[in-house]
């Protein structure tokens, strides 16, 4: 569960090397919610053996055997499974990737682990000489994580940050509040210098980190304005609100639309602003 699509964006999903060390494997499951479809990374040092797998994506048979092939191309091992949070879209496939690549899965969540230790932001994962430092960003999820490739200049933001749309805040288990701090914590990893591009799990690559990050923040800051406003005229259920605050968003994700307004809603009473 992802993100609302912007109808009549021409921007192509990268499938293929996106970076020297990055290749994306789109996965077979297109929706509303998930875009194009789920994004699975395979990372590895250009003269590396080993690689590292984010989000496995569904459990397709299909799909598993093209991420296999991916890093047959590339002439690597897959040593290791990465989670940026257990949604299924993201989850799914990954214990039986994990059977066929001879390897572990590494999460937040320990009921998404295999075999491997866990993970949690500040965590460097290496593999071949690849670095990997994954940084905490939940919110859309309570176990949300990116991982940055600093070789690269880039962060794998799972749905943290989408390459089209904006991203579900998964009430009750995502918080807006987690999930604004998350913001912040990327946009102050992009203003430190050293990552410019992002690597989203549903979508095309991003350019511009900065510009991104910064429209997330500022559509959320409109968001809850509309939705006080929402309130002050009467609207009480989130059902009411998104009939006023999406009325311009398919009416097939209005469901996840509130989602959403339910975590927003929670965020403006914790902070006293409607009642």
């Amino acid at each position: 569960m992802d993100s609302f699509r912007i109808p009549g964006d021409p921007r192509p999903v990268v499938a293929g090397p996106a970076t020297a060390r990055a290749t994306c494997v789109l996965a077979p499951n297109p929706s509303p919610m998930t875009l194009d479809g789920t994004n699975t990374w395979l990372l590895a040092e250009p003269a590396a053996d080993r690689a590292v797998v984010v989000d496995p994506g569904p459990l397709h048979e299909g799909h598993l055997a093209a991420v296999l092939a991916a890093a047959d191309e590339r002439g690597v091992r897959i040593a290791e499974i990465l989670l940026t949070h257990g949604h299924p879209d993201h989850s799914e496939g990954a214990v039986r990737l994990a059977e066929l690549a001879g390897c572990g899965v590494r999460a937040l969540d320990p009921a998404h682990r295999l075999g491997s230790e866990g993970l949690v932001g500040g965590d460097v994962v290496t593999a071949g000489g690849l670095e990997l430092r994954v940084l905490a960003t939940p919110g859309h999820s309570w176990d949300s994580l990116s991982f940055v490739l600093p070789a690269d200049g880039v962060v794998l933001t799972g749905d943290t940050v989408l390459g089209r749309g904006t991203t579900v805040v998964a009430h009750p288990d995502g918080k807006l509040g987690e999930y604004l701090d998350s913001l912040a914590r990327l946009r102050a990893l992009v203003e430190a210098g050293g990552v410019d591009r992002v690597l989203p799990a549903h979508g095309p690559v991003l350019d511009d980190a900065r510009g991104v990050i910064e429209f997330y923040l500022e559509h959320r800051a409109q968001r809850l304005a509309q939705v006080e406003a929402a309130v002050a005229a009467g609207d009480r259920t989130a059902r009411e609100v998104v009939e006023r605050v999406y009325a311009d968003v398919d009416k097939n994700v209005w469901w996840a639309a509130e989602m959403s307004v339910r975590a927003q809603l929670d965020y403006l009473k914790e902070r006293g602003t409607v009642g």
